[in-house]
């Protein structure tokens, strides 16, 4: 038999969490925002009311309101968020281990081998199609319908479900029908449901290879599936492989034990400033608060050494840009700035006015990289020595008591515990290779 896979997503959480604890907030446009004092003023989340009225996550505190005035604007409280996360996962493990989280809101269940933990059902559980015995829609349906009324009288908020037979498809399904919904992507007739759709609502499609699809004319997801493998490793590499399993159902990734860490994939930071920077110097002082930041959650993590910089930029018309560039494997704060800061020196000239930063390294080797005599020669391990020891420094007296001297040219950053500080970054960035 085929797998049974679920993806859980919660129907507009913040908003959804903070209007279980107001019941003043229900039936009335809300938007979880943050600061605009501190030029964080965006929306985070909103309330299908607020969604109606054309307000999207992202959107400014200003546009919110000019789209839909009547909207109520609330701070985030992002550590009741993740105990209301807690809780409906609580839910889930009456079900399964096998509990895979895809961020605070979106998690994947694989009950393939714990149905018989859930409501009996009253009809048919098989279908027989091609000489192949299948679940049934009824089936399918009836198990994310009991996810979904178990999290909403358990924990009282809601939660869309897909119910599939592989993790990118339940993904998909749980995108179909919301809020408070559940679509099944069965085996049977996945191709019906499935290749119709847009190519960009397949999972790990973002803009850039949106474009890059479209411009071949695979503009939705069946005309993917239907594309030459060579064609589409040709024009992707590696991950063109993956598209095409994705695209045909083909995915047999498998959902994660509830106690198993996810792979870190990259560590960042970012920070979003009270007055736009606009010039070089400052640029290059708060790339190296960013990365300081960077660097000592890298040596923590024990991921060993990155060898790609990225840089994201937000200027003051909040629009995006960002680079990346392969590097010699590195854990240095003052390597990984300088990479940042050229990156931002190539693609920036005065006049401008940055409103956000961010620098994120990736590709780690866990400690299976062998060091060079050109590492030896620049006494990288004298330097990497260095940076611990202001680690034990930091850990004991405060992250903000030892500075770089660039940072200190400026007395503001002195006491800027920037490792310490929740900071809204992008969740889902196409890097151009440099």
């Amino acid at each position: 038999m085929e797998r049974i896979i679920i993806h859980s997503d919660l129907n507009n959480f913040y908003a959804s969490v903070e209007r279980k604890l107001n019941p003043e907030l229900l039936g009335k446009p809300v938007a979880v925002c943050g600061s605009a004092e501190e030029r964080h003023g965006i929306v985070l989340a909103k309330s299908e009311e607020a969604k109606k009225k054309g307000v999207k996550t992202g959107d400014t505190i200003w546009l919110a309101k000019r789209k839909c005035p009547d909207i109520v604007i609330v701070p985030p409280r992002f550590g009741l968020y993740i105990e209301y996360s807690r809780r409906v996962r609580g839910v889930y493990a009456k079900y399964t281990d096998l509990i895979e989280s895809y961020g605070i809101d979106e998690c994947w269940l694989d009950i393939s081998k714990s149905t018989l933990l859930f409501p009996e059902y009253k009809g048919e559980k098989t279908v027989v199609r091609g000489g192949e015995t299948l679940y049934s829609e009824g089936f399918l349906t009836h198990l994310g319908d009991c996810i979904r009324e178990d999290v909403k009288k358990t924990v009282g908020v809601t939660v869309s479900c897909g119910v599939s037979f592989n993790k990118v498809y339940a993904k998909l399904g749980s995108d179909l029908k919301k809020p408070d919904g559940t679509t099944v992507i069965s085996k049977a007739h996945y191709k019906e449901v499935v290749f119709g759709l847009p190519v960009e609502e397949l999972l790990y499609v973002g803009g850039a290879t949106k474009q890059k699809l479209c411009a071949m004319g695979l503009d939705t997801i069946g005309k993917l599936a239907a594309a030459d493998d060579g064609k589409i490793i040709n024009a992707f590499g590696k991950v063109g492989v993956t598209l095409l399993k994705n695209a045909r159902g083909e995915d047999d990734d498998p959902v994660k034990h509830m106690d198993d860490k996810r792979e870190m994939k990259s560590i960042g930071n970012s920070s979003t400033y009270r007055a736009d920077i606009t010039d070089m110097r400052t640029v290059k002082r708060q790339l190296y608060v960013l990365s300081e930041s960077v660097a000592s959650r890298l040596r923590e993590s024990g991921q060993g050494l990155a060898d790609t910089v990225h840089i994201w930029v937000r200027d003051s018309d909040l629009k995006d840009f960002s680079a990346q560039k392969k590097v010699r494997h590195t854990l240095l704060c003052g390597e990984i700035a300088e990479h940042a800061y050229d990156l931002f020196e190539k693609n920036f000239k005065p006049p401008f006015k940055i409103r956000s930063l961010g620098v994120t390294v990736s590709g780690f080797d866990n400690g299976q990289s062998q060091i060079t005599f050109d590492e030896q020669s620049s006494n990288y391990k004298k330097r990497e020595a260095v940076e611990r020891c202001v680690d034990v420094i930091r850990k004991k007296h405060g992250y903000d008591k030892l500075q770089r001297g660039i940072v200190a040219e400026d007395p503001n950053e002195m006491h800027n515990d920037v490792k310490a500080t929740h900071l809204i970054k992008p969740a889902k960035i196409d890097y151009p290779e440099e």
